[in-house]
């Protein structure tokens, strides 16, 4: 029977884990001028998993304030909950530890950079998250979550590092106030698509349904097409590029 168990926790974590190093293969191999080293890569998975629990914390927090607040029966709490609270704690942890492990590394000299950096991160954030889920929950929630929440996550990352790829450009070619818009636009950007993620998954009427399925088909797409782009234009930082 222990043997059984153990097997079967090993299932649940592949099934965590799997889908996570897909997709860092797959934003991996795009990058066309330079392969980031495996030791920024680690660094930036660890900085994810580090996320997480901050994170965590921030929205416990968060949560136990707004329940003194407002009713869980007033429209405006799944608002707070999920635009505020829960994409701002999440988007704003990964951005913090992603500048701190990335901005200053000399590693970052491509534009392309952002977008490896931030999906990495967020995935290294999904999966300990998925990992943590599927043993509370089982294979069930590691298989739809591995079509949808870690995708989410590595979508959000995309738009997070679309522009913090080009606030480091921004920053190199003298331009400040560019970059720190961009800097900003890097956390408001993914914390707005996270928010809108959790609020219609978590609807419960059968509109939503339709209206999820669309939303995250739209987002995998636009993700997709942003990372196609960004690999086939990319470039090396330069000043004389001004």
């Amino acid at each position: 029977m222990l043997l059984i168990w153990g097997v079967h926790r090993y299932i649940l974590i592949a099934a965590a884990v799997l889908p996570a190093i897909f997709l860092m293969r797959y934003v991996y191999h795009s990058d066309r001028l330079e392969k980031e080293s495996p030791f920024m890569l680690r660094r930036l998975v660890l900085s994810g998993i580090l996320a997480t629990f901050c994170a965590m914390i921030t929205e416990q927090v968060c949560i136990w304030l707004l329940n003194c607040l407002v009713s869980r029966q007033n429209a405006l709490y799944a608002i707070l909950e999920f635009f505020v609270i829960v994409a701002f704690a999440e988007e704003g942890a990964k951005y913090i530890f992603l500048r701190r492990a990335t901005w200053t590394s000399p590693e970052f000299n491509c534009q392309y950079d952002g977008i490896v950096y931030a999906v990495f991160l967020s995935l290294g954030f999904a999966l300990w998250e998925n990992i943590r889920y599927v043993l509370m929950y089982g294979l069930s929630s590691a298989l739809v979550r591995a079509v949808t929440a870690i995708p989410g996550h590595a979508c959000f990352g995309v738009f997070m590092g679309v522009w913090y790829g080009l606030a480091k450009r921004f920053e190199l070619g003298g331009r400040a106030q560019a970059s720190r818009t961009c800097r900003i636009i890097a956390v408001l950007c993914p914390a707005l698509l996270h928010g809108l993620y959790d609020y219609i998954a978590t609807a419960g009427h059968a509109p939503y349904s339709w209206i999820f399925v669309i939303f995250v088909g739209l987002l995998f797409l636009t993700s997709f097409l942003l990372v196609h782009h960004a690999s086939t234009h990319d470039r090396f930082f330069s000043r004389a590029s001004w």
